[in-house]
């Protein structure tokens, strides 16, 4: 029973999306509506949206210098979904319009990104979900991933700037799960207790240092990784997430951003099942040009 326990506490903690309050609070549930006022918020820049990558897997790997990690949804993209209105979703409790709308960096393609943190438990619970997001979404869409920091005190930028660096090196479709693994299943990497399901002292929190180790695992040159980490480079990629998350009117994570017109959680969805057929309709609704 013991050996379970770990087990347990992380998925406690997965109950409850991640908040981007700083004020302890971050395993309280947030409410289904996002509490930024994403309307006084600037259009982000054109050059802040994603690059195309191939996946590896089901998730996403990335090159490049911009914010989020893409990729095609699969080898086998499902087909369209036809756009039916039968009032089942509503605007402004399902789903909320982002205002201004972001401006996207694929022509004639639909982007579906997520917002997340290796170091949310939630995003953790999701991640497989988001597997199945992407594996749906038809030809004309691809999926994006978009690392968020706002939790400095639960180590969210070192996470961050872990991605950036992966996208960087082009190792992301190969390490997406297995950095989820290591922080929530083996511990490796992660900066909460597993044992207690709180944040472990600030001096024991895994540094890009650690990380590194982490992708030597996938032939990744820990120096090199540190170098690339701490560079300009991925310093902008960090500057342009934060930036694109706040005109998005993001406060927790997991978010779901469609077309850069569209944010929902799986709250306000109603559940994991709920965002992945939201997710289908907000990109079908955008194809019919709703």
């Amino acid at each position: 029973m013991l050996k379970r326990l770990p087990f347990l506490c992380a998925a406690l903690l997965a109950l409850a999306a991640c908040s981007h309050d700083n004020n302890g609070n971050s395993n309280a549930a947030p409410p289904a509506a996002a509490t930024s006022a994403s309307s006084n918020v600037p259009a982000a820049p054109a050059n802040s949206a994603s690059t195309t990558a191939p996946a590896a897997a089901s998730t996403a790997a990335a090159t490049g210098t911009d914010a989020s990690a893409t990729a095609p949804a699969t080898a086998e993209s499902a087909p369209a979904t036809p756009f039916v209105d039968n009032g089942k979703w509503v605007e402004g409790k399902n789903y909320f319009l982002i205002e201004p709308a972001q401006p996207t960096s694929h022509p004639g393609k639909i982007e579906v990104t997520e917002v997340f943190s290796y170091a949310c438990p939630a995003c953790n619970a999701f991640h497989s979900t988001v597997d199945q997001i992407a594996r749906s979404l038809p030809p004309d869409a691809v999926m994006n991933y978009l690392a968020a920091s706002f939790r400095p005190d639960e180590n969210w930028p070192v996470y961050q700037r872990a991605f950036y660096a992966a996208q960087a090196l082009g190792v992301v479709g190969k390490t997406h799960d297995a950095l989820f693994d290591a922080t929530w299943k083996t511990g490796e990497t992660a900066t909460y207790n597993l044992d207690t399901g709180k944040p472990k002292p600030k001096a024991a929190w895994p540094t890009i240092e650690d990380l590194a180790k982490f992708y030597a695992k996938y032939g990744v040159d820990p120096k090199e990784f540190v170098g690339i980490a701490n560079s300009f480079t991925v310093n902008t990629k960090m500057k342009r997430a934060d930036d694109l998350m706040k005109a998005y009117g993001v406060d927790s994570t997991p978010t779901m951003i469609v077309n850069g017109k569209y944010r929902f959680t799986t709250a306000s969805a109603g559940g994991y099942a709920q965002s992945v057929e939201l997710t289908q309709w907000l990109v079908a609704k955008e194809a019919a040009g709703k």
